[in-house]
């Protein structure tokens, strides 16, 4: 905090008389300076060269593979145990688009699982039997001449968009 008074500075936290041209303050020392952190998405290594998230895939894969290898045929082993050695290892390692694999994996096995076909289909509109209100007998209803009149021209208006779709089809081509 400073004071000013006829042309010079007063620091209270400093206790140092400055004039105006001297801007620069003692005070810059007394500021607390924090280090930044940084390569903050980068995970630690753990087992050597090894996170503890490849740690555990390789381990997990490792480990059900000597089990697979010591409990069932030498065959079976290569069909299954094979497979899953190479799972734990791109788990562990291989990144697809600079992501882990899990995350591909997982987007992989969503869209098998999902429904791929997708149809629009306009729902009819519903006209319950206490939304109707009826005329009163004092109005007069409009001319049935005039109620065609409005469906004509929205049937005019959609040809005419379709008869202008159809020509810029044809002028690109």
């Amino acid at each position: 905090m400073t004071l000013k008074k006829k042309g010079v500075i007063f620091c209270n936290f400093c206790e140092f008389k400055k004039t105006i041209a001297q801007q620069t303050c003692i005070m810059y020392q007394r500021v607390m300076r924090f280090e930044v952190p940084q390569f903050i998405d980068i995970e630690d290594k753990i087992f050597g060269p090894l996170t503890w998230r490849q740690f555990l895939y390789l381990g997990g894969g490792v480990g059900m593979a000597v089990v697979l290898f010591f409990t069932t045929p030498f065959v079976i082993f290569l069909f299954l145990g094979l497979p899953l050695g190479l799972l734990a290892a791109a788990l562990a390692f291989y990144p697809v688009n600079n992501r882990p694999f899990s995350f591909f994996l997982e987007a992989v096995l969503s869209y098998i699982g999902s429904n791929k076909l997708y149809l629009w289909r306009k729902k009819d509109e519903i006209i319950h039997k206490n939304s109707f209100t009826p005329t009163l007998a004092g109005r007069k209803d409009p001319e049935p001449h005039q109620q065609n009149l409005g469906a004509i021209q929205k049937r005019n208006v959609n040809s005419l968009a379709r008869r202008l779709e159809l020509e810029a089809l044809q002028k690109k081509e």
